[in-house]
């Protein structure tokens, strides 16, 4: 008799997306056992994919909004709308994303939110009630200055000259007017879905930890980080609203902050709210084994990652979850520890990440294969 398999894995990124990774991963079982049935599920836990997720299984709309990238060139944004018009939802990544930046021309005091702002403003304009913001993946280190800006707040100096909403003004802040937000935001939820919990400053905050992979030298850290405390100083003046030190509050530099401080924003994790949100549950329910996966496994998979959300779920059913990954840590006792009973990678012979990423499809369906050769003898 046929089993039941669902696969839900995260993209590897650079190499194949969410979607792409489980039809490999099916393909390589169909070719041992075509009577077994698979059910693929996109999966994102609020960075890039998060809008292709949603749509998968919700009935609704792409919109797509030409913004301002990261260093002010121009990208062409989408997000979703779903729920009969009521409810959208965003990846801050698709407008202010690092992967929109080369590497050579990262610069972090320069690169703003604004076109994550000028999203939400579109998304507001359609009328929705209710707006889920996926932000890992960011490029920026901003607080949400940019976010706010292209929605009508002001920022100003000690001589009430209004300042450009960039990182490198955030220590030069000393005031701000965000009457137009408040008009324009007033009747709207805003949820935000992040895995992070850091606080926006200090040795745990957004600059000291996910700085440096932004550009952020020693020196610039330091600026960075008395400039949000700055920030945050002054929205607490102005707007009566602590938002330093909330667990969450430096996701995507410091992003979370903003959109908890201007637009009244919950923090919600992402990898959860995303698996509620495309109806799993019911299918792993009725699963007889669960495939998921990721581009590297390692000791930090168990921090909110996709793979052990969804082997969460398949626990509460006593349905087993394993792992086809690009790559992982010899240590993964906290991952088994979590509910992932096996983990496969998929590089069968020494090669280069260049050669993997090129023959993903193929590696990916020789480690399926693999994998449900063993489960099938095992069932028998």
């Amino acid at each position: 008799m046929g089993k039941r398999i669902v696969i839900a894995s995260d993209s590897f990124k650079g190499s194949a997306s969410s979607k792409e990774v489980g039809t490999y991963i099916s393909e390589g079982i169909r070719s041992l056992y075509p009577d077994y049935e698979t059910k693929i599920f996109a999966i994102a836990d609020g960075g890039e994919g998060t809008v292709d997720a949603i749509l998968d299984v919700n009935h609704g709309e792409k919109v797509t909004v030409c913004v301002q990238g990261p260093l002010g060139t121009p990208v062409n944004a989408s997000y979703a709308i779903i729920d009969d018009g009521k409810t959208a939802v965003l990846e801050m990544a698709s407008a202010s994303g690092i992967t929109l930046i080369a590497p050579e021309s990262l610069n972090v005091m320069q690169a703003s939110t604004y076109g994550t702002g000028q999203l939400i403003k579109d998304a507001l304009e359609h009328g929705v009630e209710r707006i889920y913001i996926g932000i890992g993946g960011s490029a920026t280190n901003d607080g949400g200055l940019g976010m706010a800006s292209a929605l009508g707040v002001r920022f100003f100096d000690s001589h009430q000259q209004e300042l450009a909403a960039t990182a490198e003004n955030l220590g030069k802040i000393a005031d701000l007017d965000a009457s137009a937000i408040r008009d324009s935001c007033r009747s709207v939820e805003l949820h935000i879905l992040s895995d992070v919990t850091n606080p926006l400053c200090g040795d745990n905050g957004a600059t000291a930890v996910y700085g440096p992979q932004k550009g952020a030298t020693v020196d610039l850290i330091a600026v960075l980080d008395e400039g949000l405390a700055n920030f945050a100083e002054v929205i607490k003046r102005r707007l009566q609203k602590d938002i330093k030190d909330i667990p969450g509050a430096g996701a995507a530099g410091g992003l979370g902050a903003g959109l908890m401080a201007f637009l009244d924003g919950k923090l919600e994790r992402g990898i959860d709210k995303i698996l509620e949100m495309i109806h799993i549950e019911e299918d792993i329910k009725q699963a007889d084994l669960v495939i998921t996966g990721e581009g590297r496994m390692d000791g930090q998979s168990i921090n909110g990652k996709a793979p052990i959300g969804i082997a969460a779920i398949a626990q509460k059913y006593h349905v087993p979850t394993v792992a086809i990954v690009g790559s992982r840590s010899l240590d993964l006792d906290d991952v088994y520890h979590q509910g992932i009973a096996g983990v496969f990678d998929v590089v069968n012979r020494p090669m280069s990440l260049e050669e993997a990423m090129a023959d993903t499809r193929t590696l990916v369906a020789s480690a399926s294969r693999n994998l449900i050769s063993l489960f099938g003898t095992l069932t028998k």
